[in-house]
């Protein structure tokens, strides 16, 4: 069930510009100056958007990550299954991470482990936020009544 957004507005944030401004802040900050790759940030969106069935995050697609190689080719398989494709490891074990945090915000000790292999603690750090922050903001707006669908979208990576 969804619940309309207050009146006067379309989303929640209409109402309070100022915490809008500070999310764009902080969402701009964590896109445009962190260590992670756009393109692995983008795996790690993208796998929530597809969990959480959010019609608009689904469809949103990030120019910086696009300009690092994440393709429709390789977004067609950010899906269930994703284990069996062509994706990089590295890929593979974001959406593994995604998955974690998405279920129950628990990352056992093997997947720390393998983050571990593969990541520095910061880079972990800044996916953990980069996808905890996409799964609060899908589920608001599929809970405010975000579209089911939308057409595909790209808009530029997200800057301070």
């Amino acid at each position: 069930m969804r619940c309309a957004p207050p009146p006067g507005g379309a989303m929640p944030f209409d109402h309070h510009p100022e915490v809008w401004a500070a999310f764009n802040r902080y969402y701009g900050t964590l896109w445009s100056r962190g260590v992670v790759d756009q393109a692995t940030k983008e795996v790690g969106r993208l796998r929530n958007a597809r969990v959480t069935g959010c019609g608009i995050c689904k469809n949103l697609r990030f120019e910086g990550a696009r300009e690092a190689g994440l393709g429709e080719d390789r977004v067609a398989l950010i899906d269930d299954g994703y284990e069996r494709t062509e994706l990089p490891e590295r890929w593979k074990l974001v959406i593994r991470l995604a998955d974690a945090l998405i279920a129950d915000a628990r990352v056992g000790e093997a997947l720390r482990e393998d983050l571990l292999g593969e990541f520095t603690p910061e880079e972990i750090v800044e996916l953990v936020a980069t996808i905890t922050t996409a799964i609060a903001f899908s589920k608001a707006a599929v809970a405010f009544g975000a579209p089911p669908e939308m057409p595909l979208t790209v808009v530029p990576t997200p800057t301070v």
